[in-house]
């Protein structure tokens, strides 16, 4: 198959969750790892040929794979980055550090990801017509097995794994990782992970290895004892990440590249040295994420012999990329500039919250909203949509708008879901036809000296990220 055919094969798979009462669409299905490990054996266990990081977590799990992976760039490993999901190209999903880029990771070429899918297509279709699986893999399974089979081939020193949903029964837990990682627990995917904090960070935990290392930081107290009840059952050395986190006076720090929001900066003593940070990721909860990523590279260099030198940190960290996560795009053609995030629960709203505080009150600010219908569209609404109401009664707010607009998934709330929601809250709200006429919108209603904040779907920035840099480039 070529690019384009294996790009509609994936397609007319259909969504990665479309299953159980989260989904408008498809039956339900079981999760479980017995079909991954056949066919990942009948591709000749890549898994096995390379050191791997494991991570898991409702919020920031991106956040700190991406910045570890760009560590281990920087320090000249060969680092291989897996994460889920894409922004706008599959290929974003698979990744590998550039030779002497100083932590620059580029995507896997549409003619390698062709040709490994393909492999892994024809695996798995002689796999079920000899009755030694019961079905065709899922979506993710596959991708997991192409981005497997590229690490193997590009003989990757080290992957940083991010995982996929939830842990204990995820593709990428066929791993055996050197560090396991958990990110904070929200309340996320319950209709798959239970609905409890302990129920769900119970089958995060479940990336936990037999006298296995976990890095992780304290975080709500439910959570925390779901963690650490499966690491004592596992005999699990514990790293607290907290060592790692900035003491509450921050350096002075200027934005970059004609953001409002302040880069992340700050000095930390490691190991009896100075740890200079300076990362492109804005918000405070970065923080924390940055955190998890030093601690697992500093475990990685003092028990597993990975040369990752207080130098390589800092040059991973300050170039990091990952885009969509309080990405500032400056103004094109005269508009306000965009403010783009991928909050898609309630503890993302919050931190987008936190960091639209960090902007000047007098600002004018438009808000894009829209989101899956089996996320808590209530809960997120009532932490954003207020900020943005314009008869609120704050004179700063009197030039504030609302934009809500569907998305091009089919487990996406409707317009008339998405208005419903701003209506329990009285917050005046435009209505979209699509993503693109929303742009539209907001960026008609916005004055140049303004910004667009956009949010609430990995779909949405994707999709309005696309539509912002092709206007840049016009």
């Amino acid at each position: 198959m070529n690019y384009e055919e294996v790009i509609a094969k994936l397609a007319a798979l259909g969504p990665e969750l479309a299953s159980g009462k989260a989904s408008k669409t498809g039956a339900p299905r079981k999760f479980s790892l017995d079909s991954i490990r056949v066919l990942l054996a009948e591709l000749g266990n890549p898994q096995l040929s390379f050191a791997s990081v494991l991570i898991a977590g409702t919020n920031g799990k991106g956040s700190t794979a991406s910045t570890l992976a760009s560590i281990g760039g920087a320090a000249g490993l060969r680092t291989g980055l897996y994460t889920s999901p894409h922004l706008l190209h599959v290929n974003e999903r698979m990744r590998i550090s550039v030779e002497g880029s100083n932590g620059l990771l580029s995507d896997i070429s549409n003619e390698d990801f062709a040709r490994l899918f393909t492999l892994a297509d024809d695996a798995a279709t002689k796999l079920v017509a000899e009755n030694k699986l019961p079905n065709y893999p899922s979506f993710f399974e596959l991708l997991t097995a192409v981005g497997f089979c590229y690490f193997a081939e590009q003989r990757v020193e080290l992957a940083i794994v991010e995982v996929g949903l939830g842990g204990r029964l995820d593709a990428t837990n066929v791993l055996e990782p050197l560090v396991s990682v958990i990110t904070d627990i929200g309340m996320d995917h319950m209709d798959f992970l239970g609905n409890t904090l302990g129920l769900i960070a119970a089958e995060k935990a479940g990336i936990l290895r037999q006298d296995g290392i976990l890095v992780t930081l304290s975080q709500h107290p439910e959570a925390n004892a779901a963690i650490g009840e499966a690491a004592m059952a596992k005999n699990v050395r514990g790293v607290d990440a907290a060592r790692c986190l900035p003491g509450t006076r921050l350096e002075a720090s200027n934005s970059a590249e004609g953001s409002l929001l302040p880069r992340n900066k700050y000095t930390l003593s490691i190991d009896g040295a100075a740890l200079h940070i300076d990362s492109p990721l804005a918000g405070q909860h970065q923080q924390r994420n940055l955190a998890l990523a030093i601690a697992t590279a500093v475990e990685l260099r003092t028990n597993h012999g990975f040369n990752l030198s207080n130098v390589a940190i800092e040059t991973g960290i300050r170039n990091t990329n990952w885009p969509g996560r309080l990405e500032w795009i400056p103004s094109q053609r005269g508009h306000a500039p965009l403010l783009l995030d991928v909050a898609h629960n309630p503890a993302g709203a919050w931190a987008l919250r936190a960091a639209l505080s960090q902007l000047p009150e007098h600002l004018p600010r438009t808000l894009i909203f829209s989101c899956l219908a089996d996320k808590a569209i209530d809960e997120m609404a009532q932490v954003l949509l207020p900020l943005f109401d314009s008869t609120s009664g704050d004179p700063e707010r009197y030039h504030d708008h609302v934009v809500l607009a569907p998305i091009q998934n089919p487990r996406a709330a409707s317009v008339e879901e998405l208005l419903t929601a701003a209506h329990k809250l009285d917050v005046p709200a435009h209505a979209a036809p699509h993503a693109p006429g929303a742009l539209a919108q907001a960026e008609a209603i916005t004055p140049s000296n303004g910004v667009i904040v956009a949010t609430g779907s990995i779909f949405l920035i994707g999709e309005l990220r696309a539509l912002a840099l092709a206007e840049a480039v016009a």
